[in-house]
């Protein structure tokens, strides 16, 4: 038996914790939170290739927090099995020698539960290395989970152990502490992003939100594409302060965007009746790293005509897609990371990302860890997280205090 936090279903819950929102203080961590703290078997898969996993420390992810918040699309619903164990930011320890790892390996997890793992012939996506893209991810030998840390068979790293499968393991290197490489797995997805914005020499770059998504992607913009002018949006001072260190040129408040764009850009100002302004002209690239209806139509409204538009973080409402449609801009997607990144020579997104982590400006940006037993104040903090100036909070599931 082990400890872990569990993710149940409960339609009543879900309809309560969304009517809520971040508006009843409280209320996510209480009545309405589809979790519970309870001792669980450990999770198995008896299949080759697969190895027990001890979590040192998992950090909780906006995703995590859109799950327990009810703001999660009903669309991933048939992606995942329940009741699991979130988690899917993870350093750890392996339990038992897996292929060519030995057990007593710190290793960091990438999450997608693709073809190899669940034992099928690869999809055309894992063929061509696009794990990220897996069409497989509800079928196989596990069951349906897009991911570790929604999959009741696998565990996640909410819980004292977790089941991987070889295909998702890289061993940490000495030299790079826990706090760190628990950083690994979203800065993978920044590394993606990056290269999914495909950046031309110089263009100028609008980053909406400076959350951990968004300060990410801008570090991953400063360091591996030649982007010219990185402006950020960020509403609170820590997160401005930390774009900065993170590689952007410019910060600018949510109410100061287009004012902030127009000085780079030149760009024309309109103000339509009864809507939001929007620029004619404007960035070459826009990183949505937010997910709100406001995040999304701020990216949509100052990104120039043929520009692009990048969905980094995940979508929770609905925009006006009028300027798609008038501008012609590119809108693209960004989920997870490869395991080979064309731009990168076929170089798997999460070594780039432990380089990142090696190197970059992380020191105090996992802000707070807590114990799995007070689940409640982690998932408030994290909820709150950008106004309390704190980037990532983690917790440490063999955690006593």
């Amino acid at each position: 038996m082990m400890l872990a936090l569990e993710m149940y279903r409960s339609l009543p819950r879900y309809v309560a914790a969304r009517a809520a929102g971040g508006r009843i203080p409280g209320i996510l961590t209480g009545p309405a939170a589809p979790l519970r703290l309870v001792n669980r078997d450990e999770p198995r898969v008896e299949h080759e290739s697969w190895a027990r996993v001890r979590p040192t420390l998992s950090g909780i992810c906006g995703s995590d927090l859109g799950a327990v918040t009810g703001t999660t699309s009903l669309y991933f619903s048939a992606l995942v099995s329940m009741p699991f164990v979130p988690g899917h930011e993870v350093v750890g320890e392996l339990l038992d020698d897996c292929d060519d790892l030995s057990a007593g390996t710190r290793v960091v997890l990438d999450p997608v539960l693709s073809c190899a793992a669940r034992g099928v012939e690869p999809c055309a996506s894992c063929a061509a290395g696009a794990t990220n893209r897996c069409d497989r991810i509800t079928v196989g030998h596990v069951s349906p989970g897009l991911q570790t840390g929604y999959c009741s068979d696998t565990g996640g790293g909410w819980g004292r152990v977790l089941m991987a499968h070889r295909s998702q393991l890289y061993p940490v290197p000495d030299d790079l502490p826990d706090e760190r490489a628990v950083l690994a797995e979203p800065l993978a997805c920044a590394v993606h992003t990056a290269f999914r914005a495909a950046v031309p020499d110089g263009a100028t770059v609008l980053v909406s939100g400076a959350g951990s998504v968004g300060l990410f992607a801008t570090l991953a913009l400063r360091e591996l594409t030649s982007a010219g002018r990185i402006t950020v949006v960020a509403k609170h001072a820590r997160q401005r302060e930390l774009a900065r260190s993170f590689g952007a040129t410019e910060v600018v408040s949510p109410d100061e965007v287009f004012r902030g764009v127009r000085r780079t850009t030149r760009a024309f100002r309109l103000a339509p009746d009864h809507q939001r302004a929007y620029l004619l002209g404007g960035v070459d690239v826009a990183i949505d790293a937010v997910g709100s209806k406001d995040s999304l139509d701020t990216v949509l409204r100052a990104t120039r005509a043929g520009g692009r538009v990048v969905l980094s973080g995940m979508p929770t409402g609905g925009a006006d897609l009028s300027p798609v449609w008038f501008r012609e801009l590119d809108v693209v997607g960004t989920y997870a990371s490869a395991p080979s990144e064309p731009a990168a020579g076929g170089r798997p997104a999460f070594e780039l990302a432990m380089e990142l982590a090696a190197g970059g400006p992380l020191d105090g940006v996992v802000g707070a860890v807590y114990p799995l037993y007070r689940w409640r104040e982690a998932i408030d903090h994290a909820h709150s997280s950008g106004r309390l100036g704190t980037v990532k909070v983690a917790f440490d599931p063999h955690g006593e205090r």
